[in-house]
């Protein structure tokens, strides 16, 4: 019996398939359990890029763009906001430092972008989001810069 989530593959030679292949006799075993075929692994770099991309994507939402060393950076809509990620085995937490345009009801639009961080990046990663800690670093009113949304 396979452990939950785990997959078994049919061997040539297990009578499947109208055939079996040379040398695969009735002597090995007739599946390969997964355990035995590696695993896949994604940084935490890569979960930080998707939770960004996926603020990003909300029309009120952004990040900073321009500066040197925090000098100088500008409001913008269009960019990336800035996320990071503390990873406990398949446990995620998730902080996103965002911009936001003003004025929206800034408690229900961080509820909504939570929302959808966690469900995106559950979707795309396989990782359990636990906690999605929002920062409001800039509020705007200025919607030039802001890419249009098809």
């Amino acid at each position: 019996m396979n452990p939950p989530g785990a997959h078994a593959l049919p061997l040539p030679g297990d009578g499947v398939g109208g055939g079996s292949l040379p040398g695969a006799g009735d002597a090995g075993p007739d599946f390969v359990e997964t355990g035995t075929r590696g695993q896949t692994v994604l940084a935490a770099r890569v979960i930080e890029k998707i939770a960004a991309q996926v603020a990003s994507d909300e029309s009120s939402a952004g990040g900073s763009s321009g500066g040197f060393l925090g000098i100088g950076n500008r409001a913008d809509l269009s960019a990336r906001p800035k996320a990071s990620v503390e990873l406990a085995g398949n446990i995620a937490t998730l902080k996103v430092e965002v911009g936001m345009l003003y004025p929206v009801p800034l408690r229900q639009a961080t509820e909504a972008l939570r929302g959808r961080i966690r469900t995106r990046v559950t979707e795309l990663t396989g990782v359990d989001v636990r906690e999605v800690d929002i920062r409001i670093s800039w509020l705007t009113t200025d919607t030039n810069g802001r890419r249009r949304l098809l």
